[in-house]
């Protein structure tokens, strides 16, 4: 695909939205079986636990590979979500949730944590920060080094755009890669360092702590989408 393919882009960007409202009325259901695990403790344990957390974790895997696919046909509709509110994206860090942040959440929504675990979450908080800092400078060295607009700018206007100066075409094409593996690595830092907090946390713990962040992340659509609708209106 063409960086220029409007029509293209637009049944990308359109394919991903209808993807997108399929997963979350998945998301909801998989909140009311965490609360219900959380309620009804007696009735989830052992293996129904582990089973819970396994399908919540593939269900969250599935839409950070639909969005790679997307990234990997036009990485700027990434950065300027169609799919999310004005609340949401400002919310994003590369595309997604700051990895830190999932961690700090650890602690906000477990009182019950070991010593030993709190060691292990706050190293892995260190180990993050660290990573999150390469990728933070590897992107702003993409866009110095193309010297290319804001970001948010650029993805906006690319997103959508029906065609591109032959001059600019080759500069764009380096750009989109270099934004690709951005993405693809922010992407791997973002599982990788929930897969990390699974393993350090016990079921129950785990089933408390999806819960919050599943809450958290509708709750913030909860509040994004009435706001752009009175901005709108």
């Amino acid at each position: 695909m063409s960086p220029g393919s409007g029509a293209s882009t637009s049944l990308d960007g359109g394919s991903f939205d209808t993807f997108f409202e399929g997963w979350l009325v998945r998301h909801e259901h998989y909140l009311e079986e965490l609360l219900t695990a959380q309620q009804q403790c007696s009735e989830y344990q052992g293996d129904d636990v582990k089973d819970l957390i396994t399908r919540v974790l593939s269900h969250y895997q599935q839409y950070f590979e639909e969005k790679s696919r997307v990234a990997q046909r036009n990485v700027f509709l990434v950065f300027a979500p169609t799919w999310l509110s004005s609340l949401e994206c400002a919310s994003l860090w590369i595309t997604g949730f700051k990895p830190g942040f999932a961690l700090r959440l650890v602690f906000s929504s477990l009182q019950d944590l070991s010593r030993e675990q709190s060691e292990r979450i706050e190293r892995l908080m260190e180990e993050t920060k660290v990573e999150e800092r390469v990728l933070n400078d590897e992107l702003a060295r993409v866009q110095e080094s193309v010297a290319a607009p804001p970001l948010l700018e650029m993805a906006r206007k690319q997103a959508r755009r029906t065609n591109v100066e032959g001059g600019r075409e080759e500069a764009l094409l380096t750009l989109r890669k270099a934004l690709e593996e951005v993405v693809a690595g922010a992407d791997l830092l973002r599982m990788t360092t929930t897969m990390k907090v699974v393993e350090i946390l016990k079921p129950e713990q785990n089933v408390r702590y999806l819960t919050a962040a599943t809450q958290l992340f509708l709750n913030l659509r909860n509040l994004g989408l009435p706001k752009d609708a009175n901005t709108k209106g």
